[in-house]
């Protein structure tokens, strides 16, 4: 019979092909069971299980009758859903009605915000709807979890170093986030005020902080020296000094310089041995034009 069966326009597969000839081939009342003008729709035999399945309740959700566009033949709770948005991450855990609410399954929204709209309006750190943020939760966040850093890297201003560690309301205390300014100085202008050592307000130093600084770490800042003016990184002077002040006495104005805190030569001693050398005098630029780079006499 089974055989047989096979040659029919329904063959038999799964667990039809374990089921007795009565449950789908309903007696004829003369003794025998109907085989002609059988039903092959489904809901011939399932119309009681489409009625009592609750989650998701499939008659007020619309669903469709035909059981196998979601069942498996060979086990009835073995579904595949085609789902039209894929399910990934932390939303393949989630029952039907935690998004399908009332049984609504046609129009649901697949956006965002048709679900996480509470999320967005009640996230603090930094305040979403205030400071404009898109209300596309995959530009920030990943369905893995709801919490996700932010890819400040996509932005005008990738962070590094230091900048990596900060808490967002560290920058973006007054709520601005599109639009905030990028300049050194529109965060740490306090620091470039509050610098003596040299005074960089006084001597006009630029408000560009990585001309000398990096984002690595505040101190340490190394001012291009060498290659603007006297070599004093690399060559005789590295390692011999540790504040601007023992060249630039003066703190107002870093165009004036002194050899001699270093080189205390007796100016009468200078004087003697530069005796007759043309445009000599005991100052500091006079030794400067002379012995430009430290040279074995110095």
């Amino acid at each position: 019979m089974l055989r047989l069966h096979q040659t029919t326009r329904f063959p038999l597969e799964g667990a039809h092909l374990t089921g007795a000839c009565e449950s789908c081939h309903a007696p004829t009342g003369q003794g025998g069971l109907q085989f002609v003008a059988m039903s092959t729709r489904c809901m011939s035999c399932h119309q009681s299980d489409f009625l009592a399945t609750r989650d998701p309740d499939h008659q007020a959700g619309g669903f469709p009758q035909a059981c196998d566009q979601c069942h498996d033949p060979r086990l009835w709770n073995r579904v595949h859903f085609n789902h039209r948005s894929p399910l990934t991450g932390a939303h393949r855990a989630l029952t039907c009605d935690q998004c399908h609410a009332g049984s609504r399954y046609e129009g649901t929204p697949a956006n965002c915000v048709g679900c996480h709209q509470k999320d967005y309006d009640q996230a603090t750190q930094p305040n979403h709807p205030q400071s404009g943020f898109s209300t596309v939760c995959a530009d920030c966040h990943s369905t893995a979890s709801w919490t996700a850093p932010y890819d400040h890297s996509r932005t005008q201003f990738p962070l590094t170093g230091a900048h990596r560690a900060l808490a967002c309301d560290q920058c973006h205390a007054d709520g601005v986030y599109a639009g905030k300014a990028t300049a050194c100085a529109s965060c740490h202008q306090s620091d470039f005020d509050a610098t003596t050592n040299p005074s960089h307000r006084t001597l006009g130093f630029s408000t560009t902080c990585t001309d000398c600084h990096t984002t690595t770490t505040w101190q340490g800042a190394k001012f291009d020296h060498d290659g603007r003016f006297f070599p004093i990184y690399s060559g005789r002077h590295r390692g011999t000094w540790s504040s601007c002040s023992e060249c630039h006495a003066s703190p107002n104005d870093f165009g004036q310089f002194t050899c001699f805190t270093c080189h205390e030569h007796d100016k009468s001693r200078m004087d003697s041995v530069h005796r007759g050398r043309s445009g000599y005098s005991y100052d500091s630029n006079a030794c400067y034009r002379c012995h430009p780079v430290g040279r074995a006499e110095d």
